[in-house]
């Protein structure tokens, strides 16, 4: 008697793939910025106008943090120089243990802000709903522990399959390496049939994605205007734009169909 055949294995099915930046698209990282920074000048009884001490934290955070991307300084020496220069604004002097303490102490604060942006669930429900079998990812410029906290923490664990940091991978947004190794992620275990990144920086996130066959997605919740240079890019590219996350579904939906 001859022995039945075994089955042939079923390819696994091709499926669209959605991934998002972080900070300031999923995370409300301003609006958690801003809570840490002015607890922690109350705290430390720092007297000022805490409207233009937000401001200037933030510039400071986006002066130091692209130093660390661009390898000018360590990801700790990145958030010293920011301790530091923010402290003497107020007439302390920080050496570098006593930055590191109080940058320690602000990101505590930091971290009990953490939230998401209200879009955030009904986006993704509506984009699983809308894209039967999507797939969901990060891609972030940081360090993988630093903002695996952030993931655990806000508990999108459970709804992203892949996160893919700068900080572990060797190369940053918007250089179209990143974007690869993620997609290569996915595809290790099915086909993607299309795939779309969505960032709240123009150039960094919805520019380099398109620029490396991504539909690039602009999340531009302030509805700010970009540059001359960036507005070319992104019409160059293809960049698609929305104001909140509760536009995905229907754009990419519409797109893919």
């Amino acid at each position: 008697m001859t022995p039945p055949s075994e089955p042939e294995p079923v390819a696994p099915t091709s499926r669209p793939v959605v991934l998002f930046d972080l900070d300031d698209t999923l995370m409300a990282h301003r609006e958690a910025v801003a809570a840490g920074i002015v607890l922690h000048m109350r705290a430390r009884a720092y007297r000022g106008d805490e409207s233009d001490a937000m401001r200037r934290w933030h510039e400071l955070e986006e002066e130091h943090y692209l130093a660390y991307l661009a390898g000018a300084l360590t990801f700790e020496g990145q958030r010293r120089a920011r301790a530091a220069e923010f402290a003497r604004l107020f007439g302390e002097e920080l050496d570098e243990h006593g930055a590191s303490r109080w940058f320690a102490e602000y990101f505590e604060r930091y971290r009990e802000s953490w939230a998401l942006h209200d879009d955030v669930a009904p986006a993704l429900d509506a984009l699983a709903a809308r894209l039967p079998g999507v797939r969901f990812g990060i891609i972030t410029n940081g360090e993988l522990e630093y903002q695996s906290a952030k993931i655990a923490r806000l508990a999108l664990g459970g709804r992203v399959e892949h996160v893919v940091a700068s900080g572990a991978v060797g190369v940053a947004k918007p250089d179209s390496a990143i974007f690869a190794v993620a997609l290569d992620r996915f595809r290790a275990t099915a086909p993607v049939s299309a795939a779309a990144y969505v960032g709240d920086r123009l150039h960094t996130d919805a520019v380099g994605a398109a620029n490396a066959g991504l539909v690039g997605v602009w999340l531009n919740r302030r509805g700010e205007s970009p540059s001359p240079e960036d507005a070319a890019a992104a019409r160059a590219a293809g960049v698609l734009e929305v104001r909140g996350l509760g536009e995905l579904a229907d754009l990419l939906g519409a797109r893919w169909s």
